[in-house]
């Protein structure tokens, strides 16, 4: 069983409400329908329900909701739980009223009122335009002081990793973690692969240097924060700073870090910047052929996913999947 037919398992033994506010574009129309025929989840679609239903054609969407929010007799509440959340930063009642129609917002609140248990946004919205109603509205999870960004990539014909899968971070979010950031992206990425892949994370601090073949402001930052990390985290698997290659292949690993307990083993790859994770992923995706899920964010309160621009309703069908099952160990 591969790594989305395992997920969508899991998905189907508890089933979660999983808001799709992007209903004006057919892929998440195409999504909702194959969501609803695989009982993957329970979907709530946000728009009007006659230029839905148009959309939709003869796709399949009735088991499907549909929320219009200035139609919703939710709104009035919604707006003022909005305000209330944020007229510490200068919003007035009436542009509360206004943001919240935007459908995203008004994903997210459901969410934050307990009306659905995770959203995916990001088909055609910024990923800044899916994170920051996440952030204002349900902010970071306790004990978390930032929200990142992570792939599940699954390699096909593969021996490293975890059969071939992976979580790359941050490879969606944060641009520049100093080393504080960077051992708390860590050690939350630990957390979702443990989560999602089900096996134990193997965590690799990566850099272009193993154990000090190099010395520069780039190599310190990742020394630090394998250092902070390990004393954060001491039970966690976890080394660094390691190459790509001292990190996925015994017989380096071996040669350059003789007695680490990652080296050889990573499953779990932290990138030292968004240029970094975002590069590799987009280059294991296309030259290894691999399955990229995400990005998948961490560390806010409730599932909340984001979508590349360039998706397909497939793509999205499995990020709903992983939200559903993020929800579940909520």
């Amino acid at each position: 069983m591969n790594f989305l037919e395992q997920i969508s398992e899991r998905a189907k033994s508890d089933i979660k409400t999983i808001v799709l506010p992007e209903s004006s574009d057919i892929r998440t129309i195409k999504a909702a329908a194959m969501v609803q025929e695989k009982g993957l989840a329970r979907i709530v679609l946000v728009g009007k329900e006659n230029e839905i239903k148009k959309l939709a054609g003869d796709l399949d969407i009735s088991k499907a909701a549909i929320v219009d929010p200035e139609a919703s007799p939710k709104f009035e509440e919604y707006a003022n739980s909005f305000y209330e959340l944020r007229k510490a930063k200068g919003e007035t009642p009436e542009q509360a009223r206004e943001i919240i129609k935007d459908s995203v917002y008004w994903g997210v609140m459901m969410v934050k009122m307990g009306a659905a248990d995770g959203m995916v946004s990001g088909a055609i919205h910024s990923t800044a335009d899916t994170v920051r109603p996440a952030l204002q509205i349900l902010k970071t999870k306790p004990g978390t002081k930032m929200a990142s960004g992570f792939f599940v990539m699954v390699v096909p014909n593969c021996e490293y990793g975890s059969n071939g899968t992976f979580v790359y971070a941050d490879s969606g979010v944060v641009e520049n973690p100093d080393a504080a950031g960077l051992a708390d992206i860590a050690i939350e990425s630990a957390n979702s692969f443990r989560s999602l892949v089900q096996d134990e994370p193997k965590v690799a601090m990566l850099s272009y240097s193993t154990y000090g073949s190099a010395k520069s402001e780039l190599t310190e930052k990742v020394i630090a924060a394998t250092k902070i990390a390990k004393e954060k985290a001491p039970n966690l698997i976890l080394d660094g700073e390691l190459q790509a290659d001292a990190a996925l292949v015994p017989s380096v690993g071996k040669s350059k870090a003789p007695g680490s307990v990652v080296a050889g083993q990573a499953n779990v790859l932290i990138f030292p910047d968004l240029n970094c994770g975002n590069i590799a992923y987009k280059l294991t995706q296309r030259l290894a052929r691999a399955e990229a899920y995400g990005p998948i964010l961490q560390g806010i309160a409730k599932p909340v996913n984001d979508l590349s621009r360039g998706c397909v309703a497939e793509d999205i069908v499995g990020v709903v999947a992983i939200t559903a099952v993020q929800a579940q160990n909520i």
